[in-house]
């Protein structure tokens, strides 16, 4: 997912009805968890009260950062790089935070139908390679070949991911098999430290994002006020919506932050596994439920159906909308979700 979602938060409570004495806006910005950019948000009496949860959300953060790093290596750490490097190998013992999203993204892979599937990498990889060197060389910018793309489309098969929960092990028996948890890992991690927050710590009151991946916990001023989100499109029309959160998430994909311009056509990086190709049904697909993680999925499955059955999806889900922002500009809707935007 991508950073499409801009908060909206403001000033003090004095519009509520309490002091501005009593709780102040506090906020911290990180660049380095999961190469993107994240932001706390509290509303407390006092300062070190938010600083040290925001000290336990980084640490907590940062584990599944390094967990779920497909591209580096951390000294003393089994993680999804060695899990791919050791395809075909041997099974790697890992962390139960690792095993656990990859048994989360099985159902995943189930609900939406095989759209969400974190052992599409071998394609993905391919599409990433080619889109840094449009990136970095634009004279050089090429598609890959549908060839290459069908023969990586190969070794995609989820089934061969062996997870052995009794022995913490993680083994792909395709030896040309990559895993990329990009479609769900953000959203995943952020629904994690939330409900850690919220049973370890006794927080009632937060908002997280983490690269655009917005969670919020309980009311803005631990009483009755909701958080107010802002929803983007793709940047040229600043904020679409502004939607009222309590104990939600709202997670946005689109085509506008990483993308590739080959003779004229942008390519982005939401690949539909029907075509091997870039979906190309909207700018966006912003998703409002409960649970990060499943947001998170379920904004790549919908953005990548046509609109009549990506809607059909959400509607069939309960307590899930989402709101679809078309390529002419048209903003389509699913039946309950106008209910959550702050007229």
């Amino acid at each position: 997912m991508i950073p499409a979602v801009l908060l909206l938060m403001a000033g003090f409570f004095s519009a509520c009805g309490k002091p501005d004495s009593e709780l102040k806006r506090y906020e911290a910005n990180f660049l380095d968890l999961f190469d993107t950019q994240s932001t706390i948000v509290g509303y407390y009496e006092e300062k070190q009260e938010f600083e040290e949860l925001v000290n336990y959300i980084y640490d907590e953060a940062m584990i599944y950062h390094q967990l779920f790093d497909r591209y580096n290596d951390y000294e003393g750490i089994n993680n999804l790089k060695t899990v791919n490097d050791m395809a075909g190998i041997q099974p790697v013992k890992v962390d139960q935070k690792l095993i656990d999203l990859l048994v989360y993204s099985k159902e995943i892979y189930e609900r939406t139908d095989g759209k969400v599937n974190v052992a599409f990498g071998s394609v993905l990889e391919i599409w990433h390679d080619y889109r840094d060197l449009g990136i970095y060389n634009p004279e050089d910018a090429e598609v890959p070949p549908m060839e290459m793309l069908q023969e990586a489309n190969l070794h995609t098969d989820i089934h061969k991911m062996i997870i052995d929960q009794k022995a913490s092990t993680v083994f792909l028996e395709d030896p040309e098999m990559s895993l990329d948890v990009g479609s769900i890992a953000k959203g995943y991690a952020v629904e994690r430290v939330a409900q850690s927050l919220i049973e370890e710590k006794g927080v009632d009151s937060l908002l997280l994002s983490l690269g655009g991946n917005v969670r919020s916990i309980g009311y803005k001023d631990h009483d009755s006020t909701p958080w107010n989100v802002g929803v983007k499109d793709d940047g040229t029309r600043g904020v679409l919506h502004t939607v009222r959160l309590i104990d939600q998430s709202l997670v946005t994909s689109g085509n506008y932050q990483r993308y590739y311009v080959v003779d004229g056509v942008r390519y982005h990086h939401i690949i539909d596994p029907a075509t091997l190709m870039p979906a190309d049904h909207y700018i966006s697909v912003t998703i409002l439920t409960k649970d990060s993680g499943l947001a998170d999925g379920l904004s790549t499955m919908a953005y990548i159906l046509p609109l009549e059955e990506a809607k059909a999806k959400i509607e069939a889900m309960e307590d899930v909308e989402a709101i679809f922002v078309l390529e002419d500009g048209e903003l389509q809707y699913t039946d309950g979700f106008q209910d959550y935007i702050i007229k």
